[in-house]
């Protein structure tokens, strides 16, 4: 964006500009001047279809958006001056567009009453008597405080008797210390048994309010019969703004600020009129500079980020990432082995107990199945011996001296394939006490 706007070509109209009126023998006008009407505004100007700034950084009142506390505020100051209240204090945060206000005001009192709008607040309670007389195209110079009270006294009367009103408007008037504010107090004895002769309007930051609760203001704040406050514009009221004002400057195209850009725009600007200015003013010359003719949300959160570097408007509204197509698992990189050896991890006391615990039964358990395995197995033994007696009568048809039974005996222990020998084998006593033999005789 910065390198579109200075460009080599948009100072070279300029310079023959200045060249020529030299040469014609009048006064060059300033380059800036002559970039501002010949090169960077037509061009943006032309860009977009505009015939003037849609938001510029002066309070000018064909632009003014009144919202429905804009509006409010501005019956308050038109009310309280209809029925000759005395002093009005409006309280709005900056950027709020109270000046613009205050404007519109004095505007609508045009053909009503006689008008001061004093802004030079950073002096002391003479001073700003000599600016009020300035106004009024007065000079009050070489004279004391009670000599330009006077004058302003005689300025008040004519002005009554001409059936007009006069109406003071001080704005920044958080910057008076008490003295000034006390000596504009009594500027609200001016009046006569049946009216006031001037109407004071303090306008100011929220300090002013903060100054006007101290307890030593009490005669000026119990003077106050109004007390308006701007509040920041609504979602809605943002899109109304930006509209109003694109019309104005005469825009006739595509909606310039698509729907995520006009939510970013709301968000980032706190609904204050002059960050809503600053953020479409540097949308649109980022558009312009990349040949864009809508502003979307990508390119509104780029440029909240680069307007707003390192505020909570960067971290609530990055600019969104599109979303990174998934790669197989064998393009993944390795990482280097190094990378993946790592020292085993200490344990602490109660671990290392119960790790000791835990291996201990292990081989407990081990230890107790092969301990059981062992009973069994000698159990089998002992039950087989005693199917094998049972079994007898069954195999006594195999002979005695069979050779090859006496050698399967002598190679095996399978109860079922085991010949008898001898007859006395039939009356072998069990390891119990009982007799083995079919009768079930008792001991030899």
């Amino acid at each position: 964006m910065d390198s579109a706007l200075s460009e080599p070509e948009f100072l070279k109209p300029a310079n023959a500009e200045n060249g020529a009126a030299v040469r014609e023998g009048r006064q060059p006008e300033s380059s800036m001047g002559v970039v501002a009407r010949d090169g960077v505004e037509q061009r943006f100007l032309g860009y977009f279809g505009l015939i003037e700034q849609p938001f510029g950084v002066t309070p000018d009142l064909r632009f003014l958006y009144l919202g429905s506390k804009h509006r409010k505020a501005l019956d308050i100051l038109n009310y309280g001056t209809e029925l000759n209240r005395g002093f009005l204090t409006l309280i709005a945060p900056p950027g709020m567009g109270k000046t613009s206000l205050l404007f519109q005001y004095l505007e609508n009192l045009r053909d009503k009453a006689r008008t001061v709008f004093l802004f030079q607040t950073d002096c002391d309670s003479t001073e700003l008597m000599r600016y009020l007389l300035v106004e009024l195209g007065l000079d009050g110079k070489g004279m004391d405080l009670a000599e330009m009270r006077a004058i302003l006294g005689q300025v008040l009367l004519g002005e009554m008797e001409a059936g007009r009103r006069f109406v003071l408007v001080i704005d920044e008037a958080q910057n008076l210390d008490e003295k000034v504010l006390e000596s504009v107090r009594l500027l609200s004895n001016f009046e006569t048994p049946w009216m006031k002769l001037m109407h004071i309007v303090l306008a100011g930051q929220p300090q002013l309010a903060d100054r006007l609760a101290k307890p030593s203001m009490a005669q000026l704040r119990q003077r106050i019969s109004f007390a308006v406050r701007l509040e920041p514009f609504t979602r809605e009221e943002v899109d109304f703004y930006i509209n109003h004002r694109l019309w104005v400057a005469g825009y006739k195209g595509a909606p310039l600020f698509s729907v995520g850009a006009r939510a970013l725009i709301a968000e980032g600007s706190e609904g204050i009129p002059r960050n809503i200015n600053n953020i479409c003013f540097c949308a649109m010359s980022y558009a312009w500079a990349m040949k864009m003719k809508t502003v979307d949300r990508d390119t509104m959160a780029a440029v909240l980020n680069d307007l707003y570097p390192g505020s909570p408007v960067e971290r609530e509204f990055p600019a969104p990432k599109l979303p990174e197509t998934p790669k197989p698992a064998m393009s993944k990189s390795i990482r280097p082995a190094a990378q993946t050896l790592s020292p085993p991890t200490r344990r602490s006391g109660p671990a290392k107990f119960v790790a000791a615990g835990l291996m201990a039964f292990a081989l407990g358990w081990f230890g107790l199945q092969y301990h059981v395995d062992k009973w069994i197995g000698s159990y089998f033994h002992h039950f087989s011996e005693m199917v094998r007696s049972y079994a007898a009568p069954a195999a006594s048809s195999v002979g005695p001296n069979d050779p090859s039974t006496a050698a399967h005996i002598d190679e095996s222990t399978s109860p079922k394939s085991a010949p008898l020998t001898d007859e006395k084998d039939l009356k072998t006593p069990m390891q119990d006490g009982g007799d083995a033999s079919p009768s079930g005789a008792g001991h030899n």
